[in-house]
């Protein structure tokens, strides 16, 4: 056998197991579930009634219009919150204090997001430590539930998910020369212009690759928004299991996933093009 022909066998021999795992676990699920939204629930007949159902009822569009509005909301506040603490880890702290900081962000997420979730209920309840430290400071004379709010998701959607933001924006301003920051200030530039002018379009492809990350992760998020909003959050994925789990309707389910896939895509590929970004060069 040729030594071009073997190096290529043993390649794909290689790939083979993540090839496997990616069809069985990914292609192959979306496409069932892409063909069981254009089914009939009762006759399995092809029909555009489960992707009708969504647009002609205003309960369903109202609850999908929430969950994106608040997905953005999430994602620009975690970015406000990750890009500073990403500039601080990378500019100004020393080598020492840079890994500390590194593993004091990564730490919490060696727990489940279901613990992460449970947290903030003992914080946010009625009789968590937030009421009581309020009540102890004479702030208020009785227990205040801070949970079930919109507030309350986005703050447990914002920790969640700081993480997938801080790290791409790391990545991006490690490779930033300080030399430029450097002769930024020496040309007359203020922080803000060099902000401006020299590390947010550097680290640009950080913040796509992130605010990527972090908008599909919200947008999808079932388990912190349950917990933290309750049966009544007007979160879309609490509608898909509703289809699937209470109403065993499988085709409205499969419909309202591939609403969701489908527009998270479109919105990801739309502001990749407004803001001029190229996702290969951002990965």
């Amino acid at each position: 056998m040729p030594t071009g022909l073997k190096r290529r066998a043993s390649l794909w021999l290689l790939l083979l197991p993540m090839l496997m795992w990616i069809g069985f676990l990914f292609v192959l699920p979306h496409i069932k579930l892409f063909l069981l939204s254009f089914q009939d629930r009762y006759t399995g007949a092809f029909t555009l009634k489960n992707y009708a159902t969504f647009f002609t009822n205003p309960l369903y569009r109202g609850v999908f219009t929430h969950t994106v509005v608040y997905s953005v909301l999430a994602t620009l506040i975690t970015l406000a919150i990750a890009f500073p603490a990403a500039f601080v880890v990378t500019k100004v702290l020393d080598e020492r204090a840079k890994a500390l900081v590194v593993i004091a962000i990564i730490l919490p997420y060696w727990v489940s997001e279901l613990i992460q979730a449970f947290t903030w209920m003992v914080i946010f309840r009625e009789t968590g430590i937030l009421s009581y430290l309020l009540r102890t400071l004479g702030i208020t004379s009785h227990n205040i539930e801070f949970l079930y709010h919109n507030w309350t998701v986005i703050v447990g959607l914002v920790y969640t998910s700081l993480l997938f933001m801080v790290i791409p924006i790391i990545n991006s301003l490690e490779t930033l020369d300080d030399s430029l920051i450097e002769a930024s200030y020496d040309l007359g530039g203020n922080f803000w212009s060099t902000m401006r002018e020299i590390v947010i379009p550097h680290s640009a492809p950080g913040i796509m690759v992130g605010s990527i990350m972090v908008f599909m992760l919200v947008l999808g998020n079932y388990v912190t928004v349950t917990l933290l909003g309750g049966k009544n959050s007007f979160w879309f994925t609490e509608n898909i299991y509703d289809q699937f789990i209470v109403r065993f309707n499988q085709h409205q389910g499969a419909a309202f996933s591939v609403i969701l896939l489908t527009f998270s895509v479109l919105f990801v590929w739309t502001v990749l093009k407004i803001t001029k970004q190229d996702i290969t060069e951002a990965m």
